[in-house]
C-alpha cells in the first residue's frame, strides 16, 4: 500500500497513550511488539489479591509512577498468569487500594437514591494526593463504564450490578439489597484497579478524585449529542452489514462465549432456585423445634427423648443458617458476576466485528472503485491498524479474563465443597449423639427395670 500508514492510536487499542513504541515502563528491556505489529499485547496477569483489610501503601519508583511512559503490555508465558503484576525491579507491586462503604440514602422531591463513600489511597505519582474520600451513586458507576468501554472498546470491562432488580425478590433499597450492591461496586472498582490498562484510564482517575461537581463537568465534557447520535448510527450500519470473514480464533472465542453463557446463566438460575428453596427450609426448621419442646409437656415418658429431638433440629437450623450464608457470599455472587460477564463479552465481540465490518465496507467500496481512491486507501491503512489493536488487545484480555474466571470458578465451588462437608459432619455429629444417648438411656431403663 502506498504512503506510510499512520502509527495507530491508543484509542484504538485500548492503551494509555504515551511511551516509545515498545518500550518497557523502567527504560529496560522491551516488551514484545508495540501498537502496529502483530505481537501487540501478548500477554497478560491476573488480578491482584483483593484484600480489603491489607491497606498498606507501598512507595513507588518515580519513573514508574509517570502515566505517560507506561505500557501496560506484558510478555506472553505462564510465569506471567500470576495474581501479581511484576516489574523487573519491583518483584511486588499494588500501589492503588479502593474501598466502597458507608452507603447514605437521599430523598428529593424527585427521587430516592443511594450513595457510597469511596476511599482511595495510592502511591502513584500522576495523583495529587494519596488519599481520596468522594462519593458516587449507581449512575456515576455506569457513566464510568460506558467511558471504559468507549475507550477500550475490546477490552472486557468488568460487569456492574444490574440497575434494576428482580420483582418480588427484594426490596428496593432495603438493608440486604444496599449491602449485595455495595460489594459488587466494590468488586467493580477492584478489578479496574488490577487491570493492567483500565487502571491508568483518566475517567477512572477522575472517578476516584473528583468531588460531585467536578465530576459533573467533566461529564458534560467530550462528543456532544450529534456526535454521539453519529456514531451510533456508524455503529448500527457495521453491524447491519455483518462480518464476511471473521478470523477463525475469534470464531473459536464467540462459540466459547455462546457456550459458557448458556451454562452460567442455567447454573446461576438453578442455584437461586435451590436457595430460595433452602431458605424456606430454613424457616420450617425454625418453627419445627419448639413443637418437640410443647409436645413433651404433655408425654412424661418421652420428655428427654424429645427435649433431645429438638435441641438436635435447633443445631441443625444453626447449622443451615450459617450454611446459606455462606452461600450467599462466596458462590452465588460469583457465579452471577460471570453471568454479566457473559453479557459484557457479547458486547465486546459486537464492537469488535463493528469495526472490522468498517474496514470491510471500504475494501470493498475500493474493489468496486466506488469512491476517490486515494482517500480510500488512506482510511483503509487506518483502519487496519485500527483492527489490528482491536484483535490484539481483545486476545490478551481474552487469556487473562479466562484464567481469572478459571480461578474464581474454581475458588467458589472449592468453599462450598468444604461449605457442604463442614454442614453435613454437624448434622451427622448431632444426630449420632442423639442415638448415643437413647442407647444410654435406654440401656439405664433396662437396668432400672431388673429385680
Amino acid at each position: 500500500m502506498e504512503g506510510e500508514r499512520p502509527a495507530c492510536q491508543a484509542r484504538s487499542c485500548g492503551l494509555p497513550a504515551g511511551g516509545a513504541e515498545g518500550e518497557s515502563p523502567g527504560g529496560g528491556a522491551p516488551f514484545p511488539g508495540s501498537c502496529g505489529s502483530p505481537a501487540l499485547l501478548q500477554g497478560e496477569v491476573l488480578d491482584l489479591d483483593e484484600d480489603e483489610d491489607d491497606l498498606e501503601v507501598f512507595s513507588k519508583d518515580a519513573s514508574l509512577m509517570d502515566m505517560n511512559s507506561f505500557s501496560p503490555m506484558m510478555p506472553t508465558s505462564p510465569l506471567s498468569m500470576i495474581n501479581q503484576i511484576k516489574f523487573e525491579d519491583e518483584p511486588d507491586l499494588k500501589d492503588l487500594f479502593i474501598t466502597v462503604d458507608e452507603p447514605e440514602s437521599h430523598v428529593t422531591t424527585i427521587e430516592t437514591f443511594i450513595t457510597y463513600r469511596i476511599i482511595t489511597k495510592t502511591s502513584r505519582g500522576e495523583f495529587d494526593s494519596s488519599e481520596f474520600e468522594v462519593r458516587r451513586r449507581y449512575q456515576d458507576f455506569l457513566w464510568l463504564k460506558g467511558k471504559l468501554e468507549e475507550a477500550h472498546p475490546t477490552l472486557i470491562i468488568p460487569p456492574l450490578p444490574e440497575k434494576f432488580i428482580v420483582k418480588g425478590m427484594v426490596e428496593r433499597f432495603n438493608d440486604d439489597f444496599i449491602e449485595t450492591r455495595r460489594k459488587a461496586l466494590q468488586k467493580f472498582l477492584s478489578r479496574i484497579a488490577d487491570h493492567p490498562t483500565l487502571t491508568f484510564n483518566e475517567d477512572f482517575k477522575v472517578f476516584l478524585t473528583a468531588q460531585a461537581w467536578e465530576l459533573s463537568s467533566h461529564k458534560k465534557q467530550g462528543p456532544g449529542l450529534l456526535s454521539r447520535m453519529g456514531q451510533t448510527v456508524r455503529a448500527v450500519a457495521s453491524s447491519m452489514r455483518g462480518v464476511k470473514n471473521r478470523p477463525e480464533e475469534f470464531m473459536e472465542m464467540n462459540n466459547f462465549i455462546e457456550i459458557f453463557s448458556q451454562k452460567i446463566n442455567l447454573i446461576d438460575k438453578i442455584s437461586q432456585r435451590i436457595y430460595k428453596e433452602e431458605r424456606e427450609y430454613l424457616d420450617e426448621m425454625k418453627e419445627y423445634g419448639p413443637i418437640y419442646i410443647l409436645w413433651s409437656a404433655s408425654e412424661e415418658d418421652l420428655v428427654d427423648t424429645l427435649n433431645d429431638v429438638a435441641s438436635c433440629i435447633d443445631k441443625c437450623y444453626k447449622a443451615t443458617e450459617k450454611r446459606m450464608s455462606g452461600l450467599s457470599e462466596a458462590l452465588l455472587p460469583v457465579v452471577h458476576e460471570y453471568v454479566l460477564y457473559s453479557e459484557m463479552l457479547m458486547g465486546v465481540m459486537k464492537r469488535r466485528d463493528q469495526i472490522q465490518a468498517e474496514l470491510d465496507s471500504k475494501v470493498e467500496a475500493l474493489t468496486y472503485k466506488k469512491a476517490d481512491i486515494d482517500l480510500l486507501t488512506e482510511e483503509i491503512g487506518k483502519l487496519e491498524d485500527k483492527v489490528e489493536c482491536a484483535n490484539n488487545a481483545l486476545k490478551a484480555d481474552w487469556e487473562r479474563w479466562k484464567q481469572n474466571m478459571q480461578n474464581d470458578i474454581k475458588s467458589a465451588f472449592a468453599d462450598m465443597a468444604e461449605e457442604n462437608i463442614h454442614y453435613y459432619e454437624q448434622c451427622l455429629a448431632t444426630w449420632e449423639s442423639f442415638l448415643t444417648s437413647q442407647t444410654d438411656l435406654h440401656l439405664e431403663e433396662a437396668s432400672e427395670d431388673k429385680p
